[in-house]
Formats: C-alpha cells, sequence, structure tokens
C-alpha cells in the first residue's frame, strides 16, 4: 500500500510539471535553462576568442622576421651618390642616343640606359628593403657635342670604378657591397668602352 501510495504521489508530481510546462508557468526550470544556455554560450565564446589568440601569438612566431640592416652612414651616403649619378648616366645616355653625331656616340649611350636603368632599378628595390630614401628629381642636362659627352664618360666613370669598389670593400652592409661589387664589374666594362669610343673621335 505504501509503495502504490509513492507511486501515486509520483506520478502526481510529473504531472503537474508536465502541466506547468505547456502553459509556460514552471518558470524555475524556464530560467534554469536560460542561464544554463547563457553560461554555455559565455564559454564557446571565451573558448574562441583564446583559440584565436593563441593563433595569432604562434602567426607572430612563425612569421619571418624583418630583414635585418647593418646599413651605416658610408652605405647611406654612397646609395644616394650612386642614385644621382645612375639618373645622370640614363639622361645623358638618352642625349647621346637622339643628338649624337657618330654612331659609336649612340650606340654608347644606348647602352648607357640599358645598364645604368638596370642598376638604378635594383638600387631602388634594396633601398626600399632598407629604410632609405633615395633622391628622385630628374637632373638638368644640355648636350654640348660628341667629344665633349665622351670625355665626360671617361672622366665620370674612372671616379665612379674608384667609389664602387670602395664600398664593395669597406661597407658595412652585405646587399649594398654586392651591389657595389657586380655595378664596380660593369661600370669597368663602361669605362673601357668610353675610352675606345673617345679614341675614335680624335
Amino acid at each position: 500500500m505504501r509503495e502504490s501510495g509513492l507511486i501515486r504521489v509520483q506520478a502526481g508530481v510529473w504531472l503537474r510539471l508536465l502541466i506547468a510546462g505547456l502553459f509556460g508557468k514552471f518558470q524555475p526550470y524556464n530560467v534554469m535553462k536560460t542561464k544554463i544556455t547563457i553560461v554555455s554560450q559565455f564559454c564557446v565564446l571565451t573558448l574562441t576568442v583564446a583559440a584565436l589568440s593563441a593563433a595569432g601569438v604562434a602567426m607572430a612566431q612563425n612569421a619571418p622576421a624583418a630583414k635585418s640592416s647593418s646599413l651605416g652612414v658610408k652605405d647611406k651616403t654612397f646609395m644616394k651618390k650612386a642614385a644621382k649619378g645612375g639618373m645622370m648616366e640614363v639622361a645623358m645616355g638618352n642625349l647621346a642616343e637622339q643628338n649624337g653625331q657618330s654612331e659609336d656616340v649612340k650606340s654608347f649611350g644606348k647602352r648607357m640606359v640599358t645598364d645604368h636603368s638596370k642598376a638604378n632599378d635594383e638600387l631602388k628595390s634594396i633601398a626600399s628593403q632598407k629604410g632609405v630614401q633615395l633622391p628622385s628629381k630628374e637632373p638638368t642636362t644640355k648636350w654640348s657635342s660628341d667629344k665633349a659627352y665622351m670625355d665626360a664618360m671617361v672622366k665620370d666613370h674612372e671616379k665612379d670604378l674608384a667609389e664602387f669598389q670602395e664600398e664593395a670593400k669597406t661597407g658595412s652592409d652585405p646587399d649594398v657591397k654586392k651591389f657595389a661589387e657586380d655595378t664596380a664589374k660593369m661600370v669597368q666594362e663602361h669605362l673601357a668602352l668610353a675610352k675606345e669610343t673617345q679614341s675614335k673621335l680624335k
């Protein structure tokens, strides 16, 4: 009898719970469910933020470090001077190609434009990586004669060769030193060609 009565009591309790749930009157259950949902969502949000933070840290650690620069004042001075001289060579080369009377002078001018344009672009790329601002103002040029141009080219390339070789030997930044070394070979070729072309004008 006691067991039968207990069963009836439990059945009555479950029936009331069911009725209350159907009519929305069993608020504690709904409130508890809402709290559980909010807590669950908060936990998910917290875990998501933590995961994103961890991913950010991992990406930062795995990201390649910025290229270190060992540029000295002497390197920067060389780069700026080389950029200015390179632009002058291109400008004068264009004038020689357009106004030269000798085919040898025209050919030399064209070679200057091609080679120095390439060297200038390479130097700009290095300067950009190192955060160095190179001069960009176009040089003022004036054509005189074939002989005056070739005389100036011999003199300029002799001076440039010495400066490029000096930077290649004593510069502090490996990238700039490599540029100076490679370009010095080009300048040496230009000097030999300039002397040869100059000799044909006498």
